[in-house]
């Protein structure tokens, strides 16, 4: 193992040095940062981003945003218990219990978060429809608010001329078929896509032969008129319906004898959600703006038969901010809004956010500042038969940032940023579904120090952090009716990121993306369980994702992708002694492209040497996840 951290290292460094040969056509831009409050470039961004466009989704040619995160960028993506349309996210040493709890998401400014501990839903989004995917990492509190700990995920839709169709079908039983069209001018812009997906599974979840099949139904649309330079008014729609099996989990034996067989007891889940937004953005002169936005969101999720009853949601939520923007200075001022309930068979829970915050960012020359604040009121009540209760909390954030740009080429950035998390409304809920009172929220105070240097063939970012933390949430698993959700007194976690891009020549580019993270409990006692020193379980250390490019041609592209993240213990495990650890995950992947005018072939291979991965809860109860070879080909037609 160490080995091959170190061998990722050395290759990292041997690539921050190479220039490119005959790269007269192939280069390297810096891009604009344009999610954040204020946009800013890359090399002059007082945080720790990455920037992914339209050509590195559509060159990935993944099935999901899920995939895309989880291949191609720091994030980690996995199916939560086997669930592909929902998976548990984590940037920065969360966990994969709570990791996704702790970044905010967005799409074209909605929060995608949700109020109990369902993930975002991803896979409510065609990649074929992204133009855009920021990853702000331990920043974004003032803007974002709640739950902006590890950091925020800002995608933006197309908004384009584009007309494209892709289609592909695969090994058990998988098809794809997705649709955009977009018309835009200097007036109007108007989008409309579509994804209809599924297969028919590659787990057994009965003694009959049935496997896990799964089906997913996605709708969007998007209007932005622009009747004068001062007006822009906007419309947005999307829906979505998945129906999903997914088997439970294994024991140990079982998973090393074979992942694919059933485990004894099957889920499954009916997810439909609607989403409207509207909004309309002002523009009082050149440098000062405002905007309105306002969303509305229906959910309905129902596990069936093993739980009683579905759970009903709704979302309404509204933002408000002025913008002004200068050469020397620009700042946003504003505040947010959201109302936000579970209807149950037997009790309803709600959570609303108030809050109003402001930012600002100064430029002097080479150096560039960022300061903001952020207030914020959570409240909460949960309402039954035979209780009413409530709780408020007063939450505060604050983002410090500053760069220094040595030249076009070179930057260094330290930034500082306390954020917290409020609790979800599941966190106040035991195992059997009782209410067993309010939680605090959790407080992080995050600190980064980082390196940029762009050359028209390597883009590397260099980023050392440290997070100090009050109250973090974990579920403490124990005999019934021990269990429950609580509070971490203290802990800290620290890492190091590395991303680098290198352009060899026209034929050649390879990507690196390393994380290491450290997780550590420092104070928390539970019913005689003292975990100071221990480490947050389902937290591996190392993370590398390396990807070479071979482009013979204009119109052929042979990609080779390898994933690996070392061992970790295993979700439950806070004592660390569990006897069974979550096992390395590994998969190395490989994808042909040939693409010319306006259409455009690809094969893929996921796992291609058929390692058996999973997600390990405790001794002998293992979810397969990415378990087995699967194989994808398809089409992308343009108009």
């Amino acid at each position: 193992m160490q080995k091959t951290i170190k061998l990722s290292l050395i290759l990292g460094a041997l690539l921050s040095q190479l220039h490119a040969q005959n790269t007269n056509e192939v280069k390297l831009n810096t891009f604009e940062v344009t999610s954040t409050a204020i946009s800013t470039d890359e090399l002059r961004s007082t945080d720790a981003v990455e920037v992914y466009t339209q050509e590195d989704i559509e060159k990935s040619h993944v099935k999901s945003l899920y995939e895309f995160l989880n291949t191609q960028t720091s994030v980690t993506a996995i199916p939560s218990f086997g669930n592909p349309f929902s998976q548990l996210m984590d940037i920065r040493g969360y966990g994969s219990a709570n990791g996704h709890e702790n970044i905010l998401i967005t799409v074209n400014g909605r929060k995608m978060n949700n109020i109990d501990s369902l993930p975002q839903l991803l896979s409510s989004i065609a990649p074929s429809a992204v133009s855009r995917i920021e990853i702000i990492k331990s920043s974004g509190i003032v803007i974002g608010g709640d739950g902006a700990n590890a950091g925020t995920i800002n995608i933006t839709t197309k908004k384009n001329n584009n007309k494209e169709i892709t289609l592909y079908g695969g090994t058990y039983g998988t098809y794809s078929a997705s649709a955009y069209i977009g018309h835009s001018d200097d007036t109007l812009s108007v989008s409309a896509s579509g994804e209809a997906q599924g297969t028919k599974g590659a787990r057994h979840i009965d003694n009959q032969g049935n496997k896990d099949k799964n089906l997913l139904r996605n709708a969007t649309f998007n209007l932005a008129y622009t009747p004068n330079e001062e007006l822009e008014l906007r419309f947005g729609a999307s829906a979505t319906k998945s129906d999903v099996f997914y088997g439970g989990s294994l024991t140990k034996a079982q998973y090393d004898s074979d992942p694919s067989q059933f485990a004894g007891s099957t889920f499954h889940q009916i997810f439909n959600t609607n989403s409207l937004s509207a909004g309309v953005t002002y523009n009082i002169s050149d440098a000062l703006s405002i905007s309105v936005d306002a969303n509305r969101e229906k959910k309905k999720s129902d596990f069936v038969p093993t739980f009683s009853g579905a759970s009903y949601y709704t979302y309404n939520s509204g933002t408000i901010v002025l913008d002004y923007i200068s050469d020397s200075f620009s700042f946003t001022v504003g505040g947010d809004l959201f109302k936000g309930d579970r209807e149950q068979t037997s009790n309803t829970t709600t959570k609303d956010n108030v809050a109003g915050f402001a930012m600002a960012e100064f430029y002097a020359g080479k150096s560039t500042f960022k300061a903001g604040y952020r207030i914020e009121t959570v409240s909460y009540r949960y309402k039954s038969t035979t209780k009413d209760l409530n709780q408020n909390d007063d939450l505060r954030g604050m983002e410090l940032g500053y760069n220094y740009a040595f030249d076009n080429e070179k930057s260094i950035f330290v930034n500082y940023s306390h954020s917290y998390q409020a609790p979800n409304i599941d966190k106040f809920f035991n195992f059997g579904g009782t209410f067993n009172g309010f939680i605090n929220p959790m407080k992080s105070n995050n600190y980064n120090l980082g390196f940029n240097y762009f050359t028209p063939s390597n883009k590397l970012k260099v980023a050392l952090y440290y997070i100090d933390l009050e109250d973090e949430i974990y579920f403490y698993k124990d005999v019934f009716p021990n269990s429950k959700n609580t509070n971490i007194d203290k802990s800290h976690k620290y890492g190091l990121d590395i991303y680098d891009k290198v352009i060899f020549s026209n034929e050649f580019n390879a990507v690196l993306n390393y994380n290491y993270v450290k997780a550590i409990i420092d104070d928390e006692t539970e019913n005689g369980d003292n975990f100071a020193g221990k480490e947050l379980p389902g937290v591996s250390n190392h993370s590398i994702k390396a990807t070479l490019n071979y482009m013979p041609t204009k119109q052929y592209t042979f990609s080779l992708t390898q994933e690996y993240r070392s061992e970790a213990y295993a979700a439950n495990d806070f004592n660390n002694n569990f006897s069974q650890k979550q096992d390395a995950y590994r998969s190395t992947d490989i994808a042909v492209t040939y693409a010319k005018d306006n259409y455009e072939f690809f094969a893929k291979i996921n796992n291609l040497f058929n390692q058996a991965n999973g997600i390990w809860i405790r001794d002998d109860a293992i979810y397969p996840v990415n378990f087995t070879t699967t194989a994808t080909a398809g089409m992308k037609l343009r108009f």
